[in-house]
């Protein structure tokens, strides 16, 4: 004789959005919900089908994920939704690799500073030789 554990919404939930890495907070305000309000739904063993949804789709997870969750199922579910996408501008984003050296790019910055200080150094001891040109006559 098998008995059948029903499983803890509230508790899948909280585990899905941890996994997803997003707060409480986050998806109560995805929600419109108070974060107090959204810590009694995590805590809620049962859920109507109607908030289930509502929840489910701010998670981006099909209800069926949150009513059945398991580690592996909501790892694979994750990974397809993110990673797996054909979105080129996801896969650029995942695979591109900067090709210049920050510490190159910061020297570079401080080189060109101290060659504009240098002309605007230039520039005021021309403006000030043109002065005294002035004053002499």
């Amino acid at each position: 004789m098998e008995t059948t554990q029903k499983k803890h919404l509230g508790r899948n939930i909280s585990r899905i959005r941890e996994m997803k890495g997003m707060k409480q907070e986050t998806l109560a305000e995805l929600l419109g919900i108070s974060q107090q309000k959204m810590s009694i739904l995590e805590n809620t063993a049962d859920l109507e089908d109607a908030k289930l949804d509502i929840i489910a789709k701010a998670l981006e997870v099909p209800t069926q994920a949150i009513k059945e969750y398991s580690d592996e199922k909501m790892l694979n579910i994750i990974t397809n939704n993110t990673f797996n996408s054909n979105d080129s501008s996801t896969l650029n984003a995942i695979n591109v690799m900067p090709t210049f050296n920050p510490l190159d790019k910061l020297v570079e910055a401080y080189d060109e500073n101290k060659k504009l200080y240098e002309r605007l150094l230039a520039a005021e001891k021309e403006k000030l030789a043109y002065v005294e040109q002035l004053l002499k006559k």
